[in-house]
Parts: structure tokens; sequence; C-alpha cells
């Protein structure tokens, strides 16, 4: 695995391109996702679940899960339809001590058999965040090399993803189906494809009341930093508490234009080796 060149990252302007284009993406549907769509059609949550992981994509589907505030209900249900689903974690080395506790608790509560911890390449931090402050300069670029880079190596092999995101949680998110697909450039690495990837919501129709009715339900421990009101968890640097009445992911970016890391972006790869 080699470093990226990260001269060709997407700046600011090109992210903020992709929040407006996500409504137009999503009205494009290829003949194989319609398909996908009708064999699944009203189904969400953990019959989703199930019919992905067991009948669409038999070992080439996997987790991304933040172990973040909710994150314990999406895995509690992927747990009972298969613990061995790989769930891929973005340690981007600047997160919440509490976060790294979180991930352990929840894996030994449910019994989670193959969490990939995957961080940045020691390479592109070296040449575009050797002080580590690149959070502060360039929330964009931070996030394109600490979570975009090695989530699209860490998801290479897999047809699928499985995502916890919700369309209550932003307006980028609020038009998303619960089988989307995605165009997949390759990090420019040896073995590196150009494609598509399909991405699996089963929780694109919850709201905050469900979620809480979830976790109350089957007795599942909350994020220990959710009773100091952080509602949204990310990057330490990049979270703060949410001002009581403030909206969800207030705490998230704040004071900057950005309410999205990347990942769940269109076109977050550059074509011509990043």
């Amino acid at each position: 695995m080699t470093a990226i060149d990260l001269r060709k990252r997407p700046g600011t302007a090109a992210m903020s391109a992709d929040r407006a284009a996500v409504m137009d993406a999503a009205t494009v549907v290829s003949p194989a996702l319609q398909r996908i769509r009708d064999r699944n059609t009203g189904l969400g949550g953990i019959e989703l679940l199930e019919s992905v992981i067991k009948t669409e994509f038999p070992g080439k589907i996997a987790v991304v899960s933040s172990f973040g505030a909710e994150s314990a209900v999406l895995l509690h249900m992927v747990a009972q339809v298969d613990p061995a689903t790989p769930v891929i974690f973005l340690n981007t080395g600047k997160l919440f001590g509490e976060t790294l506790r979180y991930r352990d608790r929840l894996q030994d509560r449910l019994g989670l058999m193959d969490i990939r911890s995957v961080g940045p390449h020691p390479g592109d931090l070296a040449v575009k965040d050797p002080n580590g402050g690149l959070w502060n300069a360039d929330p964009d670029a931070c996030c394109f090399i600490r979570k975009v880079l090695p989530l699209e190596r860490a998801l290479e092999g897999f047809d699928a993803s499985i995502t916890g995101r919700k369309r209550f949680q932003t307006s980028a998110r609020s038009a998303m189906e619960a089988v989307e697909e995605e165009k997949v450039r390759g990090t420019g690495e040896p073995g590196s494809a150009n494609g598509t990837r399909f991405k699996v919501n089963p929780l694109a129709e919850w709201g905050q009341e469900d979620l809480e009715a979830y976790l109350d339900q089957h007795k599942l421990p909350r994020h220990p930093l959710v009773k100091d009101n952080y509602l949204s968890i990310g990057c330490m640097p990049c979270t703060e508490r949410v001002p009581e009445g403030g909206s969800y992911r207030d705490g998230r970016w704040v004071g900057k234009d950005k309410d999205e890391c990347g990942i769940h972006l269109p076109n977050n790869i550059d074509g011509d080796g990043i």
C-alpha cells in the first residue's frame, strides 16, 4: 500500500459541489440497483440487513461504523444477523478516548467478531499533516486523508457497505434511499479498480425517538459522551457539546461551512490517483 498524490485532492469548492449534487445523484438508478430495490421494497432495519448480508451480498458486504452516539442500534442488528460481518472503524488518530473504549465495550457486549480498525497512511500524514494541525487549517483535507482514503482502501474487494445514516441528520441525507449505488474511482494504488459499490442504509427512515426506543428496549449502552450533550460524535477537535435546544449536528465543525466528512458524498475520490 502506497501513499497517495494528495495534490489532486478535491478542495472545499469541490466538496461543496458534491453536497449540491447529492439530490441529483440519487435520481440516477442503474438496472442493477433497481433490481435490488425491487427485491427489497418496504424493507428496513433488521429485515433489510438480513437480506443484504445473507442473500444480496454474501461475504461481500461490510459495515462502516463510527461507534458514535447511536451506533449500538445498527451494530446490535448486524450482530443478530451475522456477528462475523466485517465492521470497518476509521481510527483517525483524533478520536475521543471514550469512543475507543466504547468500541471495545460494544464488541464484547454484542459479540462482534471482525472489527477492522483502519487509519490514515503514514506517508499521507507526513506530506499533508506532519504537525497534526490540518483539522484547523483545512478540515476537508484532514477528513480526506484521515477518513475518505482509509475507507476506500478498506472497502476494496467489497461489493456493498452498510451505514447507520438517517435522513433526519443533515440536509444532504434527507433524500437518501435505503439502497444506493455510488461511483468508486479507486485510490490509484496497484490493484485499485474503478467501478461502483452499493450502499445500504437500513436506518434511513428512523428518527431520534425510534433510536432511543430501540436502545432502551434492548438495554444497549450509550456512548459515554451522550450524557454530556454530545449528540453527534466525531473527531475530538471538530466535535463540541450541543447547546440546550440545539440541533442534532450543531456540535460538528462549529463555525465552518461543513456538515459531512466526505465519506458519504458522491465522487469523493479523484480519478487520477487522488
